[in-house]
Order: structure tokens, then sequence, then C-alpha cells
């Protein structure tokens, strides 16, 4: 399974998200970057089939099918549109998810599956309190619960602090279970991932900055002139 963003943008001008491509495919973790704090949540849910981009075109197997991206793609922790109140404790996080998964959602429910995972300690703390590493995984596993679910959309794991390290390798072993994972993060936190490894972390979703009509016509009459010396 494979889902193509070909230059997706939001508002006038892109000003709400820049023109942006992403790929993301089973089995496979892509990292793609998006700087300021409403543009990754944009993005995300652009991925996940649950806005509509203003330019581009969004694709799942070759072909435009919001419906199904929605049935099939999870989005994750993304700030001010599903991401858990902080103040909410991890058990009443776990019961929800169950809920929205089909299955029991009581707090003994809530519990045996914090048993199963070994996060029973965390039962009680608020989930903002979590440490970078134990929120992004579990939230992950409470997403892939879900009847269908084969692409997963982790927004800003960045923000949570810790090492992206940790995050990426989380991601990688949900890659390894056949999941298609698009993990969206700030430009810094992308620099570091390719600074320790170019070969491993490439960065597909970069915006693209078009030129003005100003540019480009400097651009010509530079190219026009270049018989005349003006270019080396």
């Amino acid at each position: 399974m494979k889902i193509v963003l070909d230059d997706v943008s939001k508002g006038r001008a892109g000003g709400i998200l820049p023109a942006t491509d992403a790929t993301f495919a089973s089995g496979r973790v892509t990292l793609t970057t998006a700087e300021t704090e409403q543009r990754p949540s944009v993005l995300g849910l652009i991925a996940s089939g649950r806005m509509r981009s203003d330019t581009g075109t969004v694709t799942i197997d070759g072909r435009r099918s919001p419906r199904r991206m929605r049935k099939i793609v999870a989005l994750v922790d993304a700030p001010d549109v599903n991401d858990p109140a902080p103040d909410v404790a991890v058990v009443g996080v776990v019961e929800e998810e169950l809920m929205f998964a089909g299955r029991r959602a009581d707090p003994l429910s809530a519990r045996r599956w914090l048993d199963e995972h070994g996060w029973r300690t965390l039962a009680r703390t608020p989930i903002g309190q979590l440490d970078a590493d134990d929120r992004i995984r579990m939230l992950l596993e409470l997403a892939v619960l879900r009847r269908g679910i084969e692409a997963l959309v982790l927004v800003s794991p960045d923000r949570h602090g810790g090492d992206p390290r940790h995050w990426q390798r989380i991601a990688e072993d949900f890659a390894a279970r056949g999941f298609a994972v698009l993990v969206i993060a700030g430009t810094a936190a992308a620099a570091a991932l390719e600074a320790e490894s170019p070969a491993r972390h490439s960065r597909v979703g970069r915006p693209r900055v078009r030129a003005t009509s100003a540019l480009r016509s400097r651009r010509r009459a530079l190219t026009d002139s270049s018989t005349d010396g003006i270019l080396s």
C-alpha cells in the first residue's frame, strides 16, 4: 500500500501549508518536515484523508480515495486535533482508545492492556507527564488496535523532547510490523537524524519554493544576456 502526496498545499498562496510532497508505503518509515504550530497538523490531516488540500493530489495505490484513507490511516497525536489533554490520566486515555477500537472500555480492561505492555505503573500518571518514548509508543500501540489500520501518521513527536533517534526507532518498529509510517517533524529534528545517517534518514517532504514572477523575469533576463558575458 502506498500513499502519495503530490504538490499539496493549504491556504491562499500556501500560507497555511506550502506546497509539499511526501510518499509513504507499507513497511517503511518516511520522515517529512513541517514548521510552525499549525502546519504539522494540517499536513497530517491531509495525509490521512481527513482534510482536502487546495492544490495538488493525494492518492492511495494510484487512486484518489479519501474514504479509504480515513479507514486505514490513523492520525496520531496531532496537536489541537486529537492529542490527549495533558492532565488526563493514562488509564483514561487507554479507555477512550479501547472504545474507539471497538473493545471493552472500562478501567479494568484499560489496566489489563497496560499490564500487557508493561505500563501498569503509569496508569494514574497524567499523559502530559510521560517520557516522550512512552507516550509515542503507547499512542501508536493504541492506534493500531483499530480494525483495518494499515498506516500511521505521527505528528510532531519532537515537541515532546527526548532524542529523535528514539522515536525514529519506535517508528521503525511499527514499519517492521508491516505498517506504512509517516512521521511529521521539525527541520531541526530531521537535520539531526540526517547528520547521523544521511543514507538512512532521507527527508522527502520538503516544501517547494516557487519563484515569483519578478524573479522568473530576472532569470530570463540573465539568461538572454549570458552571451554578453553577464553570466560566467
